[in-house]
């Protein structure tokens, strides 16, 4: 990867005013404040993954980063607390959790988790309009093209992360709008 200088740069993210506060670092025993502590973690981590164009986040990388590590009040999460706040995060609300914000990659270990600042069925409905607003209905495209080609330069999900757009196709082919085709690495999408 080079370093070349662009015209375009990505401002330094922006931390909530509740990230400069030490107990915001520390899991609260009311269980009230708990689940307003937890909502926030939520946000700053789908926000802080938002800027960083993360898909996939790594607690083993993500534990020593400024999102989990607050240099200034050297105050950071533990990895238990890290689990502990993705696990919410992973839960419906209707199970008493965050929405269904994140969903562990790789099962028993917990260590790796996607972060849904979209989820796959909000991803698919900005293709879906996409395709609408472009004329793509019946045209062949590869997913390589969606990802990295000009015509989706400007789109929010160029560039994103192979296996969360093949996700968000796969809720598309359920509603019958696209089928995916080809092998692995070669696959095209038809959309209707």
């Amino acid at each position: 990867m080079t370093t070349a200088t662009t015209s375009t740069t990505t401002p330094p993210f922006q931390f909530p005013l509740t990230y400069s506060f030490p107990a915001f670092f520390t899991p609260q025993p009311n269980s009230t404040t708990r689940t307003s502590q937890l909502q926030k973690w939520s946000s700053l981590i789908q926000s802080w993954c938002r800027h960083h164009r993360v898909y996939r986040l790594s607690l083993i990388e993500a534990i020593e980063s400024p999102l989990f590590h607050n240099t200034t009040l050297r105050k950071r999460i533990s990895m238990s607390d890290a689990r502990d706040i993705l696990d919410w995060m992973a839960k419906s609300e209707e199970e008493g959790g965050g929405g269904k914000r994140a969903e562990w990659i790789d099962g028993g270990s917990k260590s790796v988790a996607w972060i849904w600042w979209k989820r796959p069925e909000e991803w698919a409905a900005l293709i879906a309009d996409w395709v609408e607003n472009t004329g793509q209905k019946n045209v062949v495209l590869t997913v390589y093209e969606l990802l990295e080609g000009e015509a989706t330069m400007s789109q929010e999900w160029h560039g994103m992360d192979p296996d969360v757009m093949h996700k968000s196709l796969n809720v598309l082919v359920k509603r019958g709008k696209a089928q995916v085709f080809g092998s692995e690495g070669q696959e095209g999408v038809k959309f209707f």
